[in-house]
């Protein structure tokens, strides 16, 4: 089944030709190289040869000789066209050593259209895009939204138990493969996990002790939306006969955060209009993962649903942070060039010390940009002096707000 990842495939056709490097990351499965087949079939389909056309998936053994930077780069040069515009597609090119010598290269030729993809932010890691600086534009992919899930799915009715669903299968494409195979999604989700973990981050980083790195992943997966910093990390580990340092939790975030399978939100100081240094909070990129790791044990609903809610921000082009004004915390600030938005997240509303706990930090917030409390209640939209109170289905399956 190949799911139309419409937003996607347009901001590559808005991107065709444009004298940029186009580079597509996200986390191992998260459907780059489906994106990229369905870009080459429009391309063909606006009259484009498929002799303009060399495409190259690094994890396919066929092309394992390519990843010899200098075979590579002879390779295309080979299969150029002179006077004519050719596309090139380099899948997964993290496996090529030197990759940014043969992407320089290529850039600096005429009639050359680049895209490339890859499983991990080293890629763009400072001494490699120091290389290409200023020569690419970054596409960040996610697995599939709500909306994607429900579509994809033939239904756009029952909400809420495909709601429900989207939580426990996963979001990643592949699993809709697999619906009503329960165990077959867990094998396929813990083979993502360990291959993340072990291939990405383990045999890449020389990490040799395995276990207190899933420790450490489990941790945050058990914490999501908690704020959190490396000393709580690291405390809470060696608390229960785990030691660890702060240096080396850092070390495992930052490698876990490099292979998209989590993210972080930093600390905003609304008023002050500044960054917070400390106690961030985290986000894992599929719920489906986390459902796998942690069991039916950890599913704390109203975390959950702000987990949903802050990737669909990212997908919808924001920038995303944890608000702070005063005493008071925001769930959501997300920035774009037009402004900023509030956003606070709860599962219900109905009762009135609740509504009025969520409506407080929004109400203390003095400029007129857009603020919503998104909730799972299944009641009309509300307005509380200019706070629009929305259902997070809703908002999920809507156009952006």
């Amino acid at each position: 089944m190949q799911v139309k990842r419409k937003e996607y495939l347009d901001k590559l056709i808005a991107w065709k030709e444009k004298q940029l490097i186009k580079v597509i990351t996200g986390i191992r499965r998260c459907g780059k190289s489906t994106l990229l087949e369905m870009f080459q079939d429009w391309l063909i389909e606006q009259g484009v040869r498929t002799d303009q056309i060399i495409s190259i998936n690094f994890e396919d053994l066929d092309y394992e000789e390519l990843t010899d930077y200098k075979k590579l780069y002879e390779y295309i040069k080979q299969r150029l066209i002179k006077d004519e515009m050719v596309y090139i597609f380099l899948d997964e090119i993290q496996h090529v050593e030197n990759f940014p010598k043969v992407v320089d290269s290529l850039y600096i030729k005429k009639n050359l259209d680049i895209y490339i993809t890859g499983s991990n932010a080293w890629m763009l890691s400072s001494e490699i895009a120091t290389l290409i600086s200023g020569r690419y534009v970054k596409i960040e992919m996610l697995p599939l939204s709500f909306k994607e899930y429900m579509e994809s799915t033939g239904s756009m009715t029952e909400r809420a138990t495909k709601y429900t669903e989207y939580l426990q299968n996963s979001s990643f494409p592949y699993v809709l493969e697999l619906l009503g195979q329960p165990n077959e999604i867990r094998d396929y989700l813990e083979g993502i996990y360990n291959t993340i973990v072990v291939k990405d981050i383990v045999t890449r980083k020389k990490i040799t002790d395995t276990l207190m790195l899933k420790s450490v992943l489990r941790f945050v997966f058990d914490n999501i939306g908690s704020q959190l910093s490396t000393k709580k990390i690291a405390d809470t580990m060696t608390s229960e006969g785990r030691k660890i340092d702060t240096k080396t939790v850092e070390k495992y975030l930052e490698s876990l955060m490099e292979s998209y399978i989590i993210y972080q939100a930093r600390r905003y100081d609304i008023k002050g209009k500044q960054y917070l240094k400390t106690l961030e909070k985290y986000y894992v990129v599929d719920i489906g993962l986390r459902f796998m790791l942690l069991g039916s044990r950890a599913m704390d609903m109203g975390h959950i649903l702000e987990n949903v809610i802050y990737l669909e921000l990212l997908r919808r082009g924001y920038d995303v942070y944890v608000g702070r004004i005063g005493q008071y915390e925001v769930d959501f600030v997300a920035r774009d060039q037009s402004g900023l938005r509030y956003f606070q997240v709860a599962l219900s509303v109905r009762d009135e010390k609740t509504l009025d706990r969520e409506l407080r930090a929004l109400r203390v917030i003095k400029d007129h940009y857009p603020k919503f409390i998104l909730t799972l209640d299944e009641d009309a939209e509300t307005h509380y002096d200019g706070i629009r109170k929305l259902n997070a289905r809703d908002w999920l399956l809507g156009s952006d707000v």
